[in-house]
């Protein structure tokens, strides 16, 4: 009757998590809330494959959404990827706490922690929801390596590599857990490529205030160590819950507390080690940069794909694994329903926040926008990254929705952090001299103003060269890889 009613609450109570963060997106619409910006049939454009105006971060992600888009609306996909990664998680929390060995309240508390921390809620708040993925993924990937069950942990790395941050920590977890490194080696490989040849091809760098505008955040009373500790301290105060800012935050050191002491014993298992050691390099790793932030951001400045971790909170994601494990490993009933306790009142008002994020009706300009333009390469003179829809701020959807000219600059806090990209500035030029023949020399065939109007066309046909041939063939093998992957046989060791 025990076990009967495990197997009943568990899935339930996954159902109840995940419910809590991603009901908004039941509603129809376009995801269209900061940094998300899935427009329901984006462009087949050089951009989407990682290989136009700036550098591939949302590679594969972008090519995905653009391929599905033209089958079906690629919102639809985003939210069926996010309730299966989230329901995945869970899956793999449970999967952790049945590895050690876990009572009904240790594994509840491992889901808790794995589902409905801080860095998934402000993250989500960013639009950051493929990153939000790969947090939850990591429990799983952790677990699966432990016991062997390498299908299931090739299947969470690549939907975790949907985003270039995800596939680099989805790899580093596996590969401190899995006893079949080099096959996972080269399945990390072979789910990194939609961004990594683009970056060999075209290595792009941070400005030296990327480091300094994407550190780590102090949310009150915690101070950052307390923020970090508690999975918090996203670099925008935008995107935090009103709750943290009103110090509910310290449940987090409350609950760092409770992982610690209440799992002493079971720490020092030799089968948490990798998990505990992986957390503590994190945290070191992060403090270390908040601290020394002109060597970080020398290092962001100077070295090709550094910049991947200038917002150096995303370091957090490797120690939602260990967290989880600890807290599936505490014996004592009450204290792991006290971890659960604590881990809803860091972020109380979770539930309410995501209401941020619910999807808005799709501007019928953009459809008709792309159909005039065929492919072509729009310019928007004056457009700028970020723009304000009513009362939301977004990435500005026609770059996702046309092939646009990106333009790329960000400002944070008034800095600079990514300059403008250089096709932008020379189009900008052309335009302000009136050089209709340069505008299409590169490659733009359509010019609209900030209202959708159409000001001018010339006759530069779509890109569609080398370029953008590799940039479709990557995506595709990405898609590929559990097709290619999943038939392999390795013999039983032993025989």
């Amino acid at each position: 009757a025990a076990m009967s009613a495990r197997h009943v609450f568990l899935p339930a109570y996954a159902v109840f998590l995940v419910g809590l963060l991603l009901w908004p997106l039941a509603s129809p619409g376009a995801l269209i809330h900061r940094d998300m910006v899935v427009v329901p049939h984006p462009s087949l454009s050089l951009s989407a494959f990682g290989c136009g105006d700036l550098p591939a971060r949302n590679a594969p992600q972008d090519g995905v959404l653009a391929l599905a888009g033209q089958l079906i609306d690629a919102s639809f996909l985003a939210r069926l990827l996010l309730l299966t990664a989230a329901l995945l998680g869970a899956y793999g929390a449970v999967a952790l706490a049945r590895y050690v060995q876990a009572g009904t309240v240790g594994t509840a508390a491992a889901m808790t922690i794995t589902i409905y921390n801080p860095f998934v809620v402000e993250r989500l708040l960013q639009g950051h929801w493929s990153l939000v993925m790969a947090a939850w993924l990591l429990p799983g990937i952790a677990a699966w390596g432990f016991t062997g069950q390498w299908r299931l942990q090739v299947v969470a790395l690549w939907l975790a590599s949907l985003t270039p941050t995800g596939a680099i920590t989805a790899l580093i977890v596996g590969m401190c857990t899995t006893t079949r490194r080099w096959f996972l080696l080269c399945v990390g490989l072979l789910t990194c490529l939609p961004w990594l040849i683009p970056a060999l091809l075209h290595p792009a760098t941070s400005s030296p205030d990327g480091a300094w505008a994407f550190a780590p955040r102090a949310e009150t009373h915690v101070g950052v160590v307390g923020s970090v500790a508690g999975l918090g301290g996203i670099w925008n105060s935008q995107a935090v819950p009103p709750s943290r800012e009103a110090g509910f935050a310290m449940a987090g050191i409350a609950l760092f507390c409770v992982l610690l002491v209440g799992a002493w014993r079971q720490a020092a298992r030799r089968a948490l080690r990798p998990l505990i050691v992986l957390a503590a390099a994190a945290l070191g790793c992060l403090l270390i940069s908040y601290i020394a932030l002109p060597f970080t951001s020398w290092i962001v400045t100077h070295v090709p794909g550094a910049a991947l971790w200038r917002d150096s909170q995303k370091l957090v994601m490797f120690v939602i694994p260990a967290y989880a494990a600890l807290a599936a490993s505490i014996q004592q009933r009450t204290v792991a329903a006290v971890a659960i306790a604590l881990a809803f009142l860091q972020v109380p008002d979770a539930a309410r926040v995501v209401t941020q994020i619910t999807p808005i009706p799709a501007d019928p300009a953009w459809s008709a926008l792309a159909e005039r333009a065929a492919g072509r390469d729009v310019f928007i003179p004056d457009s700028t990254t970020m723009v304000h829809d009513g009362s939301r701020l977004s990435i500005d959807p026609r770059t996702k929705a046309l092939s646009t000219v990106e333009n790329g600059e960000l400002r944070v806090g008034g800095r600079v952090v990514d300059h403008s990209s250089q096709r932008y500035r020379d189009a900008q030029q052309a335009w302000a001299n009136g050089d209709r023949a340069q505008l299409e020399r590169l490659g733009i065939g359509i010019v609209v103003d900030n209202h959708n109007s159409i000001i001018t066309e010339t006759a530069a046909p779509p890109r569609r060269g080398a370029r953008f041939a590799l940039g479709v063939f990557l995506t595709v093998l990405w898609l590929a890889v559990p097709l290619v992957c999943l038939p392999w046989r390795f013999r039983q060791r032993g025989k």
